[in-house]
């Protein structure tokens, strides 16, 4: 699955935020808490800062960041009901693909991140990003529609916690 990054659509936006981390499997936890910080009051956290983990660790596992590079993590808000998080590596071998192969076992210790990833969001992808490669997710929730007449109300909107 392709997709384009970023798609950058009408309404209001929040800033991104992105940050690189050394290609080790410690960063995993830390790119997992910069997504969580960032996403602190949105509906999509917990799923998105899943997402995060399994990006990150494939990064690690499968590219070239595992081998003494970087990976990045960038979180972004786009307009009201969506949240995305993609991570950038260095770039390996191999192109992601969300494996759903019953017959791998279900005690298989791998290679149902990406499913997982498919599963859980509204949609995903990658785009070759020199030298490596960018793998993001996307979720989306309903949001609030005012009546015609009625001034939007601050709270209906989701804002992002604070800057990292």
């Amino acid at each position: 699955m392709t997709g384009a990054y970023p798609v950058h659509l009408p309404g209001p936006v929040q800033p991104n935020r992105r940050r690189t981390f050394p290609g080790t499997p410690a960063s995993v936890r830390e790119a997992r808490r910069f997504v969580a910080e960032f996403l602190v009051g949105c509906p999509a956290r917990e799923m998105l800062t899943i997402c995060a983990s399994e990006l990150s660790a494939n990064a690690v596992a499968h590219t070239a960041s595992g081998n003494g590079g970087v990976f990045t993590v960038e979180v972004d808000r786009p307009r009201d009901g969506v949240a995305r998080v993609a991570v950038t590596d260095d770039g390996g071998p191999s192109v992601p693909m969300a494996r759903h192969d019953p017959g791998s076992g279900l005690l298989a210790e791998g290679g149902r991140g990406l499913a997982l990833v498919a599963a859980c969001t509204s949609r995903w992808g990658y785009i070759d990003a020199y030298p490596g490669r960018t793998v993001w997710a996307e979720a989306c929730w309903p949001v609030p529609v005012p009546l015609p007449g009625r001034p939007r109300r601050p709270a209906d909107d989701w804002h992002p916690g604070p800057a990292a």
